[in-house]
C-alpha cells in the first residue's frame, strides 16, 4: 500500500498551477450561506478575472465582498493531486483600459450571455497544497504535474 505526504505550496508555484486548470470555483457569501460557484476564469498577475453575468457573484464584486477562489486537480487513480486557494476582495471592472489588459477572447465565459461583467479577485492571500506519493520501496517519490 502506498502512503501520501501534503507538501505546502509557495505562492508562485500556486500561480503556475492555476494557469493549468481550466475551472475554478469562487467561494462567496449569498444571504447569510456560503456558496461555491464553478466558473471558468483568466488569471492575470496574482488576480482571478471571472466573467459574469447578472446575479450572486456580480452582487459580491459589487459590494467588494470577502471571497475565495479554489481551483484544484485531483488524479483518483494514483491518489495524487493538487489544490489552490485564493483569498482577496472582488470587484467589478469597469475601467476601460483594465478591461482591455484582462480581457482575452480565448477565455470567454462557457455559459452564453453570462459574460457582460468582469470581475477581479486580487489575492490577498494564496496559498496551496500538493498530495504526493510517499516514496514507496524502491524509495522514488510520485508527484503529479
Amino acid at each position: 500500500m502506498t502512503s501520501h505526504d501534503i507538501d505546502e505550496l509557495a505562492p508562485p508555484e500556486c500561480l503556475r498551477l492555476l494557469d493549468t486548470a481550466p475551472v475554478g470555483r469562487m467561494v462567496f457569501l449569498e444571504g447569510a450561506l456560503p456558496v461555491a460557484h464553478p466558473v471558468n476564469f483568466l488569471r492575470h498577475g496574482s488576480s482571478v478575472i471571472v466573467r459574469t453575468g447578472p446575479g450572486a457573484k456580480l452582487d459580491a464584486a459589487r459590494r467588494r465582498d470577502l471571497v475565495a477562489f479554489e481551483a484544484d486537480h485531483i488524479d483518483p487513480d494514483t491518489h495524487t493531486g493538487w489544490s489552490v486557494l485564493l483569498v482577496g476582495r472582488a470587484e467589478v471592472v469597469n475601467d476601460v483600459d483594465q478591461l482591455l489588459a484582462v480581457l482575452d477572447l480565448a477565455h470567454r465565459p462557457w455559459v452564453r450571455g453570462r459574460g457582460a461583467h468582469v470581475l477581479r479577485i486580487t489575492a490577498q492571500r494564496i496559498t496551496g497544497r500538493r498530495l504526493v506519493r510517499d516514496g514507496g520501496l524502491d524509495g522514488t517519490a510520485h508527484t503529479d504535474p
